[in-house]
């Protein structure tokens, strides 16, 4: 992410697709058509976008104190975080996550529900960012599962039947919000791809 100004002085933050990020045109224009039908407080609100040759770019509203993983795998940062506000944290993420599932338009699986992907406002109010590997289904379509042969997302927080089979629902939306809340309340990351500042860190499930 990068941070710009836009033409009306308004902050904005710019997501510019990396070669090798695996995302590729098909996921950068569902980004942008679920983005554009979503309203919600606790999702990231898309402003614009850019498609320039192999260029893609996406612009979002500015949010001030970047994304979640920031402040809980930061011994210092996660100080300011007392139970209320963790609670709060948690709250949000569950309405955004509820509108996705049963209240929008749409039924939308997000797929990569991580704390990198839950970014904080000024209020630290947490909105749910990062579509590019989310699927959308009309509300009267049965979504009680679908299969992909693609599989895709951030291990540790993936459910056992997608990480497997393929097989992906709400429901592996939801397995991800509890890895979610487990990191929220211990400060523990759910996998090793990553440095924690605990020198005891280890993989979240195993613990």
């Amino acid at each position: 992410m990068s941070q710009g100004v836009s033409f009306h002085g308004q902050e904005i933050a710019v997501k510019r697709l990396s070669g090798n990020s695996g995302q590729g045109d098909i996921e950068f224009k569902n980004e942008i058509l679920l983005l554009a039908k979503l309203q919600h407080r606790n999702l990231v609100r898309l402003l614009g976008f850019c498609i320039h040759g192999r260029e893609r770019l996406l612009v979002y509203e500015f949010i001030k104190n970047a994304s979640l993983d920031h402040f809980i795998f930061d011994l210092e940062k996660r100080q300011l975080l007392d139970w209320g506000v963790r609670y709060k944290m948690i709250r949000g993420v569950a309405r955004g996550l509820l509108y996705l599932h049963e209240d929008s338009r749409f039924r939308i699986i997000h797929r990569d529900l991580k704390a990198s992907n839950i970014l904080l406002d000024q209020e630290l109010i947490p909105k749910i960012a990062d579509f590019g590997l989310a699927k959308l289904f009309d509300t009267g379509q049965n979504t009680t599962h679908r299969f992909t042969n693609r599989i895709a997302g951030t291990y540790g927080y993936m459910a056992p039947e997608y990480a497997l089979y393929g097989q992906f629902s709400v429901k592996t939306d939801v397995f991800s919000f509890g890895v979610l809340v487990i990191e929220i309340i211990t400060g523990k990351r759910s996998n090793n791809g990553g440095s924690n500042d605990d020198e005891d860190s280890e993989n979240l499930l195993t613990w």
